[in-house]
């Protein structure tokens, strides 16, 4: 197995099955990942219990569920566990971190808990720098639709079923699979979608052939005679197709790219749908020979190759039949934080989407500008990692130049320190060089304060003018402006 500098747990350690886990504990249970955790583990009969740093709607939804959840790190909250779950975010010198290690509890990364979880199952999991989580949720609605009951671990809650894990009670379980911590080497897939390579987690990996070298130990992990997804249209997965198909390996490409094993004929593009054909080339195989029309209730080119990347995943890996994972496909309503629309209020619509690299902004405000009519796009973009703004500001002002109106929040450190000189005014620079019409400068705007978050709604609000549309765009807390902004818009001095 590769080096990773970093890598906090051993990607090749025999994990024991979920019912050997005995008592759980999951730290940081608040996030997304980490309480996908819990309710598997919780729906696996283990009892299981976490903490987290703050208080959230997503702890009183766990605990509503029968998941004891506690605010706060104190050492004495696993004094009496068997397993301690953390994710890469939580800093080794947190209390309960420590006291576990020094007790000599049993201590799992994540992404090795899922695999706790998923023996016994086939395993399909989605990774990419952009679109696996849509991807996931996508193949999951497909195998529900299916009538295959599958389990499943998502990076984010299906806007339709309200939760983003199950246990399932099919034989297959779909994973989304992590390759910012090189964590995804633990899945071992039989069925595995790479929906790109791109240099993003550079603070972890270093250098872009340190993500391409990750890839390819992900793709190493495939079982034999298992199956990598790969799309055609991104060079690093093209890349990557290559190298599997060099070492003999079972390999379907997709994309717009005529020479794709299934393209992406005639797409259609319409306000909130995309429709497209595939046509799938002889090496298909499984995945069908005739032309399959595709109909998404969702919108771009982006989520088309989503889905196609899915909808091989489900007939060639499981042997879905192409007509029910087409249906399947049409029933998808989305993911929350991803490109979710949080509401409208005084002519103004509100939007919002995880997007925290280049490629995946570009994305969303490449989507979000087909759809503003006469109206303007205001972007409201919260750069996450300073790591991250240091090595791609230029990127992001790029990405964001499209925009009508660019707004740029101070940096969400998440796990990180500050960086001397790096702050939004990075992007914000590059925004307004890359030639946006307008860049409002937020980024000394005070964060992290109570009150901070509704008074940037309030200054977005006196930005905006009926017929706009405002996409809040970050991995942190920007999530939270879009609902204080619609009621911002809603006041009646407003309104007047």
């Amino acid at each position: 197995m590769i080096g990773l500098r970093g890598l906090r747990f051993d990607v090749d350690e025999c994990v024991p099955p979920v019912a050997e886990l005995g008592r759980v504990h999951v730290l940081a249970v608040g996030g997304a990942g980490m309480s996908a955790v819990a309710r598997l583990v919780k729906a696996a009969g283990q009892p299981v219990s976490g903490s987290d740093a703050k208080a959230s709607a997503l702890l009183t939804v766990l605990a509503a569920e029968g998941v004891p959840v506690v605010v706060g790190h104190d050492p004495e909250q696993v004094r009496d566990v068997d397993t301690v779950v953390f994710s890469s975010a939580i800093r080794e010198d947190n209390p309960e971190l420590a006291r576990a290690r020094r007790d000599g509890r049993r201590v799992l990364h994540r992404a090795q808990a899922l695999t706790a979880v998923m023996q016994g199952r086939t395993v399909l999991a989605v990774a990419g720098a952009n679109g696996k989580t849509t991807t996931t949720s996508m193949l999951v609605e497909l195998l529900l639709g299916a009538g295959m009951d599958p389990g499943y671990a998502i990076g984010g809650e299906l806007t339709g079923r309200g939760t983003n894990a199950a246990l399932g009670g099919g034989s297959s379980f779909v994973v989304e699979a992590d390759e910012s911590d090189g964590s995804f080497l633990v899945y071992r897939p039989q069925v595995a979608v790479v929906t790109n390579v791109q240099a993003d987690h550079l603070d972890f990996y270093g250098t872009f052939e340190a993500v391409r070298a990750a890839y390819r130990a992900f793709a190493d992990t495939i079982a034999p005679q298992g199956l990598l997804v790969a799309c055609a249209d991104d060079p690093g997965s093209a890349d990557l197709a290559d190298y599997q198909r060099g070492r003999g390996g079972r390999v379907l490409t997709y994309g717009t790219d005529p020479g794709a094993d299934v393209v992406i004929a005639e797409p259609v593009l319409q306000g909130l749908t995309a429709g497209a054909v595939l046509r799938a080339a002889g090496s298909a195989g499984s995945a069908g020979s005739a032309d399959v029309a595709l109909g998404l209730e969702v919108p771009g080119l982006h989520n088309l190759r989503n889905a196609t990347g899915a909808y091989l995943a489900a007939t060639a890996g499981l042997g879905v039949s192409p007509e029910a994972a087409r249906a399947g496909l049409t029933g998808f309503s989305g993911v929350r934080r991803r490109f979710e629309a949080r509401g409208h209020a005084g002519g103004v619509r509100v939007v919002d989407d995880y997007a925290h690299n280049p490629a995946k902004v570009a994305a969303v405000v490449s989507t979000a500008a087909g759809l503003i009519g006469d109206g303007r796009l205001v972007a409201v973009f919260q750069p996450h990692l300073y790591s991250r703004t240091r090595d791609f500001a230029d990127a992001f002002g790029q990405a964001l130049a499209a925009a009508d109106v660019v707004v740029v929040l101070p940096v969400y450190a998440a796990r990180e320190d500050p960086v001397p000189g790096v702050t939004g005014a990075l992007v914000a620079r590059a925004a307004l060089a890359a030639g946006a019409p307008s860049v409002v400068d937020l980024s000394e705007a005070p964060s992290g304060e109570a009150g901070a978050l509704a008074e940037i709604a309030e200054r977005v609000a006196a930005l905006t003018r009926p017929g706009d549309l405002v996409v809040t765009i970050g991995a942190g807390d920007v999530t939270e402006v879009g609902p204080l902004l619609l009621e911002a818009l809603e006041r009646p001095q407003r309104r007047g």
